[in-house]
C-alpha cells in the first residue's frame, strides 16, 4: 500500500514539475513569435544590420517604455507608432523579455 501511495505521490510531483515547464515554454514561445515581426528592421537577435537602431542589449524595461510611448503617441516615429499600436502591455513585456534573453 506504502509503495502505491508513493507512486502516485512521484507521478503528481512529476506532472506539476512538467506542467510548469511546458508553461514557461509557452511564455517564451509567445514572445519569440510576438518579436518575429521586429526581425525585419531590427535583425533577428535585435542586431540591426542597417540604419534601423540596434535593440540588443538594451535593458527589458527600456524597450518596453519606448514601445509603449510609441504605442501611446508619446515618442514620434514613422513606423514604430504603428506596429506598437496593436500590442497590449502584456504583449510589449513579452517582446521587451525576448531580446534581453
Amino acid at each position: 500500500m506504502k509503495s502505491i501511495q508513493q507512486f502516485f505521490l512521484t507521478v503528481i510531483v512529476l506532472a506539476c514539475t512538467l506542467t510548469s515547464s511546458l508553461l514557461n515554454a509557452a511564455e517564451v514561445t509567445r514572445g519569440a513569435m510576438l518579436a518575429n515581426s521586429c526581425a525585419a528592421c531590427h535583425g533577428t537577435d535585435g542586431k540591426s544590420p542597417g540604419s534601423i537602431p540596434a535593440i540588443y542589449g538594451k535593458p527589458a524595461s527600456y524597450l518596453a517604455k519606448a514601445l509603449m510611448d510609441f504605442r501611446d503617441g508619446k515618442r514620434p516615429s514613422t513606423v514604430m507608432g504603428r506596429h506598437a499600436k496593436a500590442y497590449s502591455d502584456e504583449e510589449i513585456k513579452l517582446i521587451a523579455d525576448f531580446f534581453t534573453r
